[in-house]
C-alpha cells in the first residue's frame, strides 16, 4: 500500500551542500604521490619562470581529462613560490602571485584561450597538455606538455622488429607529452648501428615539413641534419597515436608511416586507413566547387594572423563569383550550424589541428579547411590531387599577390588582339560552360551567384542604370529588400546581393514571427470568456463552471 508524503520530494541538491567537497570520489589523482605530480606537471620549472617573468595574475588552462588535477597544481604552485626568494624593489615586496584555474575553453583544447585569461585579467597563460603550439596575439604562454611514463624497451623491441635493416631511413618522432623519451631512445638505437636514423626537437613552427619539429642527429641533438634531407625517402616511427590532422599531413609528406600506440592516447582512429581518409577529404571538398554561398567559420580568436586569413579567403570566395558569410559560434556542433541552411558549405578558420572536421561528426554540410578550399575554387581543369594535405590557416594566399603576380605575368607575354577588357567579360560570361556537380552529375546553375553583380558594377562605371537612366535621375531604396527583375536573380540589401536574403525569400518555410498573418482577415466581434478563479470560473452572465 502507498504511503503519503508528508512534505514534496527535494528535486535538487540543498543549498548547504552545494560547495563541499567531494573526497569521497575515488580518482586516479589521490592514487599518485606527490613526487610523481610534481615531475609530471614541471612544478618547479613552471614556478621558477613565472617568477621569472615577474608575472602576479596567473590563468592555468587544463584540458578536461586533467581539471581533476587542477586543484593540487594550484596548491603546489603556491607551496613553490613560498620557498623561492621573493622580489623586492628598495626593500618594498612585491604582491603575491593569484592563479585561475580555466576550465571550459572557448574553442579546441590544444589552443591557448585567451579568451578566458583575459576574463580574469591573466597576465600569463600556463598551457598543460599537448598542445598545437600556434603562435597567440596578445599573452605570453607557458607550455607543460606533462611527462608521461614510457617502456623504452619495448617500444625498443618494436621500432627493430619494425625495422631489421639498420641501413633504413628513419625519422623517430613522438607526440608532445612523450617528446622527453625521444633523445634516450634515439642514442640507443643509435649505439645498436642505425646509420641513417634521424630524431626530432620540438620547435614552434606549425607550418614546417613536420609541424612543430625540427629534425636533429641522435648523437648531437643541438646540430641540424644537411638541408638536403628529402622526407619523401623517409619513414617515420611515431610514438603514440598522433591527431588527424598531423597523420594526413604526415602521410603526404613521407616515404611511410609506423605508429607506436600508448595507453594514454587520447586518439584512437583507425589510422591504417589514413590514404583512404585522404581521398574522402578530397571528394569532400569537390562539393564545394558548386556551392553558391560558403560560410566562413571562425573556431579562434587567440592565433596570431586569423584576421588578415578570414580577410584573405574571404577575398578568395569573391573572385570565384560565390557568396561568403562569417559566422563565430565558439565551439562547433551540428545542432549550431543546422540554424543556418542557406549556407552549402563550411571552412574553418582555426589552428592546424582544430581546422580539421571528422567526417563522422555528423554535420549537415562539408566542413572543411583553407587549403581544401583553395583546392575547390579552381577550375576543374586546374584542379589536381597532388597528394598534398594541411589543415591549418598557415600559408593561406592573398588572393591580391597572387592576381598581381599574374598580371606581371600576363604583362611579360602578347597581349591578345581582339575584344577589351568590357567586351572579353561579356564575351566570357555568355560563352561560359555550364557547371556540373562532379558527385551527382546535375547542373548547377547558382555556383557563382556574384557574377551578376560584377556585371553591374561595369554597367554602372558607364553612368547609366540598368534601365538606361543617368545615375541619380531617379532616388533608389538604400534599406529595404528588393526583388531583381530578372527570373533566377537574387534579391539585394542595401543595393548588394544577398543569397541568403534570396534563399530566405524563396525557399523557407518558415520567414519568421507574423509572417502567415493574413491582412485580408476580417476581424470577429470580441466574446467574453471565464473569468473568476481556478475553483469555479463564471461563463458569460454569471453562469459558474
Amino acid at each position: 500500500m502507498p504511503t503519503e508524503l508528508s512534505a514534496a520530494p527535494v528535486l535538487s541538491t540543498p543549498a548547504e551542500y552545494i560547495f563541499e567537497k567531494a573526497a569521497s570520489i575515488p580518482t586516479e589523482i589521490t592514487q599518485r604521490p606527490d613526487g610523481e605530480l610534481r615531475e609530471i606537471y614541471e612544478i618547479e620549472r613552471t614556478a621558477r619562470e613565472l617568477r621569472q617573468g615577474k608575472w602576479k595574475r596567473i590563468g592555468l588552462q587544463f584540458p578536461d581529462s586533467m581539471l581533476r588535477d587542477a586543484p593540487w597544481v594550484v596548491e603546489a604552485l603556491h607551496k613553490e613560490f613560498a620557498s623561492l626568494p621573493k622580489d623586492s624593489e628598495e626593500g618594498v615586496p612585491q604582491p603575491t602571485e593569484r592563479i585561475w584555474i580555466l576550465a571550459d575553453t572557448s574553442y579546441s583544447a590544444c589552443c591557448v584561450d585567451e579568451i578566458a585569461a583575459e576574463h580574469a585579467d591573466a597576465q600569463v597563460v600556463v598551457h598543460y597538455g599537448r598542445s598545437c603550439l600556434s603562435p597567440t596575439s596578445r599573452l605570453p604562454v607557458i607550455y607543460v606538455f606533462t611527462h608521461h611514463k614510457l617502456d623504452l624497451e619495448s617500444v625498443r623491441d618494436a621500432f627493430i622488429k619494425e625495422f631489421p635493416n639498420k641501413d633504413s631511413q628513419i625519422v623517430l618522432m613522438a607526440d608532445v607529452t612523450y617528446q622527453s623519451h625521444v633523445p634516450p631512445l634515439a642514442s640507443s638505437l643509435s649505439d645498436l648501428g642505425y646509420t641513417n636514423l634521424l630524431s626530432t626537437a620540438i620547435i614552434h613552427d606549425p607550418s614546417g615539413t613536420i609541424p612543430n619539429r625540427k629534425l636533429v642527429s641522435p648523437r648531437s641533438p643541438s646540430s641540424e641534419p644537411s638541408p638536403e634531407v628529402n622526407l619523401k625517402e623517409y619513414s617515420v616511427f611515431h610514438i603514440s597515436v598522433p591527431p588527424t590532422a598531423l597523420l594526413l599531413a604526415l602521410n603526404s609528406r613521407v616515404a611511410s608511416l609506423h605508429i607506436h600506440p600508448t595507453p594514454s592516447s587520447p586518439f584512437s582512429q583507425n589510422y591504417a586507413s589514413t590514404q583512404r581518409l585522404l581521398s574522402r577529404r578530397y571528394g569532400k571538398l569537390l562539393t564545394l566547387a558548386t556551392a553558391g554561398i560558403i560560410g566562413i567559420l571562425v573556431n579562434t580568436l587567440s592565433v596570431s594572423n586569423y584576421l588578415s586569413s578570414i580577410d584573405s579567403i574571404r577575398k578568395q570566395i569573391s573572385a570565384a563569383g560565390k557568396k561568403s558569410y562569417t559566422v563565430v559560434v565558439g565551439k562547433l556542433n551540428p545542432a549550431k550550424l543546422a540554424n543556418f541552411a542557406e549556407v552549402e558549405g563550411w571552412v574553418v578558420i582555426g589552428c592546424w589541428e582544430s581546422s580539421l572536421v571528422e567526417d563522422d561528426a555528423g554535420f549537415f554540410q562539408p566542413v572543411i579547411t583553407p587549403f581544401e578550399l583553395e583546392a575547390a575554387l579552381k577550375s576543374d581543369e586546374e584542379r589536381v590531387w597532388t597528394g598534398e594535405w594541411w589543415g591549418g590557416i598557415e600559408g593561406v594566399k592573398d588572393p591580391d599577390m597572387v592576381k598581381q603576380k599574374k598580371q606581371e605575368d600576363e604583362d611579360n607575354e602578347e597581349e591578345p588582339s581582339g575584344n577589351k577588357d568590357g567586351e572579353e567579360f561579356d564575351s566570357e560570361e555568355e560563352s561560359a560552360p555550364p557547371e556540373f556537380d562532379l558527385r551527382t552529375g546535375k547542373l548547377v546553375s547558382s555556383s557563382r551567384p556574384m557574377r551578376v553583380r560584377t556585371q553591374e558594377k561595369r554597367d554602372d562605371s558607364n553612368g547609366k542604370d540598368k534601365n538606361g537612366e543617368e545615375e541619380g535621375t531617379k532616388s533608389r531604396s538604400s534599406g529595404a529588400l528588393t526583388l531583381r527583375q530578372k527570373a533566377g536573380e537574387l534579391a539585394m540589401v542595401n543595393g548588394v546581393v544577398s543569397p541568403g536574403a534570396e534563399y530566405l525569400r524563396s525557399q523557407r518555410t518558415w520567414q519568421g514571427l507574423g509572417s502567415d498573418y493574413n491582412t485580408e482577415e476580417t476581424s470577429t466581434a470580441i466574446q467574453q470568456g471565464r473569468s473568476g478563479v481556478a475553483r469555479g470560473y463564471a461563463v458569460g452572465e454569471g453562469n459558474r463552471r
